[in-house]
């Protein structure tokens, strides 16, 4: 039998979409401790029971294994940056963060679209984790989308749901599928663009353009929508998603081009050219961002790839 390799079974577990937690307790001294989960699964609702995943990674371990109580608040899409800090940051991460304390003291991040009390109920050894099950001594929930998580990146439904405007005449879907390093272009009679297809009313966004890639000898895993904007002269809506290429056949006709490259290039639309200089500079910072408007003006939102 095979050995399982623990990185391609991270990668596997990782196409489970779920959303994203931050789960906070206090140890023995009462110092607050916190880490962002996506482990978390509700269990029962007589007795109303819950359970996350502490991992023997966590420097707060022992804290979780032995605490007498803990809070799990589901975090709201906007919130990538609450995400990020209980993933990584290693300095005092509630002073980094707008909090509360529940009726027990326990911190929690403002904002979260639900957040669960619990007392500790039990606390079983599995692998390198431990499965914390906690009941649920009181609950608040409010309205509001949470943020989603797969495939080691963050997305939002409400982007997702934005990407597609039924009103619109036609609707066009592309990718920015990257490449070892680089980004894959059709060369036209007109310049290059990215991968892209007209969406029937119906039919999902992901789905025709995984059947386009297909054709031009592409397979992808798509990330988060990249960029999202209306062209009121052609009564045409656009939405761009972030990929990653997994496999490119030898004959495909996807011409391979760096970043850095991008200005000296010719592209079919002004807003097309504009959408990969932004890429161009936004790789060379390290800051991705979402841009949501129309072809003269819009938002940017920022856009975070992975705990």
């Amino acid at each position: 039998m095979k050995p399982i390799d623990p990185r391609e079974l991270r990668t596997a577990f990782g196409r489970f979409m779920t959303g994203v937690t931050v789960v906070t307790a206090r140890d023995k001294s009462g110092k607050p401790v916190g880490f962002t989960a996506n482990s978390f699964t509700s269990v029962s609702l007589d007795p109303p029971l819950l359970l996350v995943c502490p991992g023997k990674f966590l420097s707060s371990y022992e804290a979780f294994t032995s605490c007498d109580r803990f809070c799990v608040s589901v975090l709201e899409e906007s919130q990538t940056d609450v995400a990020n800090t209980f993933a990584g940051f290693k300095g005092d991460r509630f002073a980094k963060t707008d909090h509360l304390l529940d009726a027990h003291g326990i911190p929690a991040p403002r904002g979260a679209i639900a957040r669960f009390s619990c007392q500790t109920h039990n606390a079983i050894p599995a692998g390198d984790h431990v499965i914390l099950i906690g009941e649920v001594t009181a609950f608040e929930q409010t309205a509001g989308a949470g943020l989603g998580y797969s495939e080691g990146q963050f997305f939002s439904l409400t982007r997702e749901r934005n990407a597609r405007d039924p009103s619109a005449k036609m609707n066009v879907v592309g990718a920015l599928v990257r490449h070892q390093g680089n980004v894959l272009l059709e060369k036209t009679a007109d310049g290059y663009q990215l991968p892209e297809c007209a969406v029937p009313e119906r039919t999902a966004l992901r789905k025709s353009l995984t059947a386009t890639l297909r054709q031009q000898g592409v397979t992808a895993s798509f990330g988060p929508v990249y960029s999202v904007f209306d062209d009121p002269g052609e009564d045409t809506h656009f939405a761009y998603l972030l990929a990653e290429a997994t496999s490119v056949a030898a004959d495909t006709k996807l011409t391979s081009v760096a970043p850095k490259d991008f200005p000296g290039l010719k592209f079919t639309s002004p807003p097309l050219a504009s959408l990969l200089s932004r890429y161009a500079q936004e790789c060379r910072t390290g800051n991705l961002n979402c841009y949501l408007g129309d072809t003269v003006s819009g938002e940017i939102h920022a856009l975070t790839e992975g705990i």
